[in-house]
């Protein structure tokens, strides 16, 4: 019986200890804490969206959910063909020249107006704490922090793990100039070695003057937040990126709401939107955008052109793995949306307008 409660105390004793390692972060104190209470949208220890938000619509169907999870390839969630990708050389592109490149999900750098923004970047091969869970497409994985040249900006949109990645963040820190977070965020950096004069943290609706002619803005997403147990600790962004010659948004991850066109109303014009695309569920619409709702978010925000993200790379919704594309493609033709459909490291340049794109995974099993 001795041996029996040994065996049962240490099962229980392993999560508690796996929880201690530093990629699950560090909980706001001091402070830093201080100014998350002084925000209106965080009460009760948490912070909240600007509209009421059920995380879940309703919990019918879970269990056909779930079984189609475990047979991802059987499915179609989970591609059976490798991914194509280029592998683009980022550090011989010249500053000069104005150029995006997507990573796959929603990992992607800009380069504009001679500065360098990185963005959300997930470099693992899994999107998950416990490393065999939610493996990176074949691939897609052919980008490292080694890739990367000196990085302006690192912008963080919230601290989920298919946007936070801890190693990657950890390799980046001294190619990282400065880095832009949601309130709370900043205590994970710290954790991993970023000192707090390199970390700006923001609240919604806040702005800050990154140099002459570069503003970053954090606006309101739908979603949440959290690296354990507890849900909402930090708070989680879009930006509105104003540089010289463009205004680029980013939309994070986030379901459809009344904060697309009060953005819109307030900078006249999108010239690029990132807009998340993929891992949706009708279940959790409202923090996970259907594409359906793509283009109501572009109409709002005035946007001329847009990028699909948070696809291509990671099943976590149990949708076919290409559906997003193809259900936004056939929106576009009819709401006339202009898509661009990059490979993983194909060069995007920010101001062609008539760049065209293949149609790469069409013929993807």
């Amino acid at each position: 019986m001795f041996t029996i409660l040994v065996i049962i105390a240490i099962i229980c004793l392993i999560p508690v200890l796996y929880m201690q390692l530093p990629l699950f972060g560090q909980k706001a104190t001091g402070k830093r804490l201080e100014r998350m209470e002084a925000s209106p949208d965080y009460k009760d220890g948490q912070f909240h969206n600007l509209s009421t938000t059920n995380m879940m619509v309703d919990n019918k169907g879970m269990s056909k959910m779930m079984a189609r999870k475990f047979n991802e390839v059987k499915y179609g969630l989970r591609p059976k063909d490798n991914i194509p990708a280029i592998k683009t050389d980022l550090k011989s592109i010249s500053v000069d020249r104005d150029i995006s490149i997507w990573f796959g999900h929603s990992s992607y750098y800009i380069q504009i107006d001679g500065k360098r923004f990185l963005v959300d970047p997930v470099f693992s091969k899994y999107a998950s704490p416990i490393p065999i869970i939610i493996p990176a497409f074949k691939g897609t994985s052919i980008y490292s922090t080694d890739d990367m040249p000196v990085i302006d900006y690192l912008l963080i949109t919230h601290d989920h793990y298919d946007h936070l990645d801890y190693k990657t963040v950890k390799k980046l820190k001294e190619k990282v100039k400065l880095v832009v977070c949601g309130l709370g965020v900043g205590a994970h950096l710290e954790k991993w070695g970023y000192p707090k004069e390199k970390i700006i943290e923001m609240d919604w609706n806040e702005s800050k003057e990154l140099s002459k002619g570069f503003v970053i803005n954090a606006k309101p997403t739908r979603h949440f937040s959290g690296r354990s147990f507890k849900r909402n600790p930090t708070l989680w962004l879009s930006f509105v990126l104003q540089t010289p010659s463009m205004n680029l948004f980013l939309s994070g991850d986030g379901g459809y709401d009344s904060h697309f066109e009060e953005i819109g109303k307030e900078f006249g014009k999108i010239d690029l939107a990132f807009l998340e695309t993929g891992q949706y569920n009708e279940k959790w619409k409202h923090i996970h955008s259907l594409p359906e709702q793509v283009c109501f978010e572009a109409k709002d925000l005035n946007a001329t052109r847009i990028i699909p993200i948070h696809w291509g790379k990671f099943a976590l919704a149990d949708h076919p793995w290409k559906e997003p594309i193809e259900k936004l493609m056939e929106i576009s033709k009819e709401k006339n949306l202009r898509l661009i459909t990059p490979m993983i490291g194909e060069i995007i340049e920010l101001k062609n307008e008539s760049q065209v794109f293949s149609l790469w995974w069409e013929d993807l099993k």
